[in-house]
């Protein structure tokens, strides 16, 4: 299993990173998790073609995390001619969200002649979903989106792959990656504590108890990379546009 990080980045452009998107290839599905509205840009540059991701599960509706969803549609009319079933994965109201965002953006792509089946699935709390090989757990964290927020956790491979999505401190972030092969965690401030984001003096504090194998820093804004220099890399990988990580 192969992840790549397609945009690692906050949403105001922090570092010129592209925004929240990881692309996972596996022996039985590739998919994405989050998909920021950079996301299609970055595809591109690695040579990954969006025809071949099956799943696309999204932890929170904020447009750094989601707004990625109509480039895809629009590609998928207009260029890359999809066929292939797509499913995207979601908080409560993630189909409404989309087709606001997509009319907004391109007004009528949505009203055309259906290339392909796009399906979407709401999350429910801590019941893992089984899609295309990969199993989903969802477990609602702390930052306002209009919808719950979620960390994510995978099973596939016989390996766990654990992703904090955007939030403040909340317990449940232990779980969310207790024994995981990876453990991704946003670190969007060096020092300054916030209510709905994570900083890396926290993350270190706790560092032994989350029990993760690896765990990749991601997410970090201006001040978080000035600090960089500062990060224990024998604890963390520090995320970057177009790296990648075999689990």
């Amino acid at each position: 299993m192969r992840l790549t990080i397609i945009g690692c980045g906050d949403a105001f452009g922090a570092g010129a990173h592209l925004q929240t998107a990881f692309h996972v290839r596996s022996g039985r599905s590739t998919f994405l998790i989050d998909c920021g509205t950079t996301t299609l840009i970055g595809l591109r540059r690695l040579g990954l073609e969006p025809n071949d991701i099956d799943t696309i599960f999204v932890s929170h509706l904020h447009g750094d995390h989601f707004g990625g969803l109509p480039w895809f549609l629009i590609d998928a009319q207009y260029v890359s001619k999809r066929k292939r079933p797509l499913i995207v994965t979601g908080p409560k109201g993630i189909e409404k969200r989309f087709l606001t965002a997509a009319e907004a953006l391109y007004p009528g792509i949505t009203k055309g002649k259906d290339c392909f089946k796009l399906t979407f699935v709401e999350y429910e709390e801590r019941k893992a979903l089984e899609i295309g090989g990969v199993s989903v757990t969802p477990y609602e964290v702390k930052h306002p989106s209009g919808a719950p927020p979620y960390a994510l956790r995978f099973h596939l491979e016989d390996k766990v792959l654990a992703f904090t999505g955007d939030t403040g401190w909340v317990d449940v972030l232990f779980e969310v990656a207790r024994d995981a092969d990876l453990f991704i965690s946003e670190c969007f401030q060096y020092d300054v504590k916030i209510p709905i984001h994570l900083d890396y003096l926290t993350i270190d504090a706790n560092y032994a108890k989350f029990k993760a194998k690896r765990t990749l820093l991601t997410h970090m804004g201006t001040a978080m990379l000035a600090n960089a220099d500062r990060v224990d890399t024998s604890r963390y990988i520090v995320a970057d546009d177009g790296m990648t990580l075999d689990l």
